[in-house]
């Protein structure tokens, strides 16, 4: 008994070190970067990824998708698919299935106008989320973590003639928005719903600088600098309805999003005049005027997705494959920005996918999954006109061997997807291509197992 105790208080402190260890790998929100994405100065920035590492292979479905060896934290209706083991006799359950799941995003992204040879490319390691997944009881669990929703980084310089000087203006941001939350779904019979609660919050810095260059006299240089800061409580929730279709088939319709919600703010404003010493430094000569701790709200705007998942050989040790589709709606003609309108609009995307398993044999490939999937619809940003978007991706689920002999039930996966992106086309000022391979991390194990003596 003491040593049965021993290996489970090993494998809980090693579950320990690794959650304690991602989170500080993944606590700067930027591990490498370089980049510049003028679109990005509009409403909360860009985008992105909103769905785990799985589905995003699968273009990116996650309303009806549902997995006992992933966090599907897109819908929280999922959660009750945490897989526990019952006891054969009496039904109780003795153990469960607990979920540590991390995702990385390497992307290289493209800016290039019509007609235009020269383009702008950069690279970037960036976090794309953490999440842990805990079954409570039989069709019930819990899963919390962090995932980032937007990010802002731009730097846009333009040079202008007036009748005797030339005007140079440089405009540049950078901030982004974050999503700790915390969520439960559960079952009954064949309905799963779910929630979450989270503490959405983010920031946003805008400077604007104004300098003349001139031969003969010196100019003082101008700047307005705007530092907006938010947070509140965020809530989402989703359902899943599962339909037998056969005894190996099913199809199961899912449904999940969020309504109008605003969230408390403040903002600093400051003017000043500086000049630069030559070697790119500024020095601040007067502060204008300055504004601390002005009061507002940002109003983020609802979302929903409904979808279908149909899939095909549920048990182990048989071929599997699974289809599935997703209408994503946003509604972001309600964003408000400290009472403020932008250059945004409502905007929809169809999303396509599936997976295929073959049956497990001795050979690796037969025991990895291969995904594919695409989307199609229009980028919620209106800058330079509609912007067209779409994107295909690829995906695989590799999983690792386990050999550790003290804990034979570990499961771990590498999950990868390669997505190609563009967003604007030939007739939009600018169009832009992004390149992301994604790499996710997901290891599992049996927790709370009650051991029995003869």
């Amino acid at each position: 008994m003491p040593l049965a105790n021993s290996i489970m208080l090993k494998r809980k402190k090693n579950f320990i070190k690794i959650v304690v260890t991602v989170l500080a790998l993944f606590s700067a929100p930027v591990l490498f970067a370089q980049d510049n994405s003028p679109y990005s100065q509009y409403g909360l920035g860009d985008v992105v990824p909103n769905t785990n590492i799985v589905t995003r292979g699968m273009g990116g479905i996650s309303a009806g998708y549902s997995d006992f060896l992933s966090i599907n934290f897109n819908n929280p209706a999922s959660y009750s698919a945490f897989l526990t083991i019952l006891e054969p006799r009496t039904g109780k359950p003795v153990s469960g299935r607990v979920l540590l799941d991390v995702g990385l995003n390497i992307e290289n992204r493209t800016l290039r106008s019509p007609n235009q040879v020269a383009k702008f490319s950069s690279s970037n390691a960036l976090f794309s989320y953490v999440q842990v997944g805990i079954p409570l009881r039989k069709n019930w669990g819990l899963s919390f973590g962090l995932k980032p929703l937007s990010r802002i980084s731009y730097k846009i310089q333009q040079s202008t003639r007036t009748a005797i000087d030339s005007v140079l203006t440089e405009n540049n941001g950078e901030g982004g928005s974050y999503l700790p939350s915390i969520g439960t779904g559960f079952r009954v019979g064949d309905l799963s719903i779910g929630a979450n609660i989270g503490y959405l919050f983010g920031r946003r810095e805008n400077n604007v600088k104004v300098g003349f260059a001139n031969d003969s006299v010196t100019y003082y240089n101008g700047g307005r600098t705007t530092s907006s800061s938010f947070g509140d409580l965020f809530f989402n929730a989703g359902a899943q309805y599962k339909i037998d279709l056969s005894k190996k088939t099913l199809v199961r319709l899912g449904v999940s999003g969020n309504l109008k919600q605003s969230l408390k703010g403040t903002q600093d404003f400051k003017e000043q005049t500086f000049i630069s010493d030559g070697n790119g430094t500024e020095v601040q000569l007067d502060s204008v005027s300055e504004r601390k701790n002005v009061s507002g709200e940002v109003i983020y705007p609802a979302s929903a997705t409904f979808g279908f998942v149909l899939e095909h050989g549920q048990e182990p040790g048989e071929q599997s494959w699974l289809l599935g589709a997703d209408f994503v709606y946003n509604k972001w003609e309600d964003y408000r920005f400290f009472g403020a309108t932008d250059r945004v609009k409502n905007n929809w995307q169809i999303r396509a996918g599936g997976q295929y398993r073959p049956k497990p044999a001795r050979a690796y490939l037969s025991n990895v999954a291969y995904r594919a999937g695409f989307s199609t619809g229009a980028d919620y940003i209106t800058a330079g006109g509609n912007l067209p978007a779409w994107s295909a991706s690829a995906g695989f689920g590799l999983p690792i061997a386990n050999y550790n002999r003290l804990s034979p039930n570990q499961y771990s996966i590498i999950n990868l997807s390669f997505e190609y992106n563009q967003r604007g086309n030939d007739k939009n000022p600018l169009k832009e291509n992004v390149f992301r391979i994604s790499v996710g991390l997901s290891f599992s194990d049996l927790w709370f197992t009650k051991r029995k003596y003869d």
